[in-house]
């Protein structure tokens, strides 16, 4: 065993109580802070002479703090990916309900026949821009049109086809 993990040993026994004071306040627990405490005693075990340490409790006192903020966190990424693999296994199905279906697929009926009834050249210039992915300026290019035409056609789709969606006023 190196000086530094001797001297490092006996410091842990030493201020044992204190270290363990640090690593609860940080862990939240008794016992998370006593785990924290015997990885702290292994990893002590492992410390070479190459550098020297010259303040040895400052040393160990950060390295209790950085051995329970590893503990802390690696207990919140298990707790959350617990409670993701509850809700995927045991929990209710998160999709729609029967009538959310329902609703949906007649506000997509809607839009669907309110695209199909778009004047030209308002739907050519909508199906370019929106679904082939033809930038506005290449359609006013290729059409021979101002490209605030082909913003004013492209606008003039969106709210048909959101007032579509929404269905009738009631």
């Amino acid at each position: 065993m190196s000086s530094n993990a001797t001297a490092l040993t006996r410091l842990l026994l030493a201020e044992r109580s204190s270290l363990l004071r640090l690593a609860q306040r940080i862990v939240g627990s008794q016992p998370a802070a006593e785990d924290v405490t015997q990885s702290l005693w292994f990893r002590v075990q492992k410390v070479e002479d190459d550098p020297p340490i010259q303040n040895k409790r400052a040393y160990l006192f950060r390295l209790t703090a950085n051995l329970a903020l590893d503990h802390r966190n690696s207990e919140a990424r298990r707790r959350a990916l617990h409670s993701q693999a509850h809700a995927l296994l045991w929990e209710e199905e998160n999709g729609p309900s029967a009538e959310e279906a329902m609703v949906a697929a007649d506000a997509l009926r809607r839009v669907a026949e309110a695209a199909e009834q778009l004047p030209e050249p308002t739907r050519r210039i909508f199906r370019m821009n929106r679904f082939e992915g033809v930038p506005q300026r290449a359609i006013a290019d290729w059409l021979g049109i101002s490209s605030t035409t082909v913003e004013n056609h492209i606008k003039r789709a969106l709210a048909l086809l959101s007032a579509a969606r929404d269905g009738p006023p009631e």
